[in-house]
């Protein structure tokens, strides 16, 4: 993990350097800032209409896991754009633009299912998941083998 880091540290202050040397600096601080701005709004309009989806999905009775890993995405991009860097704010966006977040939203659910079936399988032995829910075998009733023969004693 620290290594993921100190290249996301790394890769923030390429990016600050290179559109540094390209419009200076009083641009890049301004960019910086536009980008925080239309990021902060963006988020708060998209978190917003996640907000209204899940309150619709649950009034209806239906399952509102895709209104719900919206709306922690939208969260997620929300603080990747208050974040100070040019490559946060562009994974930002990408978690805040509706057609690049169904993307992330099917590999995270994806990702969240296969973990949750190698989770219970190693709890509990092997399951079947159907519509994401984990669907239990009936327990069985325990069968005692009989052995025959004699006892020899000696």
């Amino acid at each position: 993990m620290a290594v993921v880091f100190l290249l996301y540290v790394i890769a923030e202050v390429a990016a600050v350097w290179a559109v540094g040397s390209l419009v200076g600096v009083l641009g890049t601080i301004g960019l910086l800032v536009a980008g925080a701005v239309v990021g902060s709004w963006l988020a708060r309009r998209e978190g917003g209409k996640a907000m209204r989806a899940f309150m619709g999905a649950a009034q209806s009775g239906r399952n509102p896991e895709k209104e719900l890993t919206d709306g922690m995405l939208v969260g997620l991009g929300g603080v990747l754009i208050m974040l100070p860097g040019f490559v946060s704010d562009v994974f930002g966006l990408l978690f805040l633009l509706p057609p690049t977040r169904a993307v992330a939203r099917r590999i995270w659910l994806r990702r969240a299912e296969k973990r949750a079936i190698r989770y219970a399988n190693q709890r509990r032995g092997p399951v079947m998941v159907v519509d994401s829910e984990v669907v239990t075998e009936e327990p069985r009733p325990a069968q005692h083998r009989v052995i025959e023969g004699h006892v020899v004693e000696g």
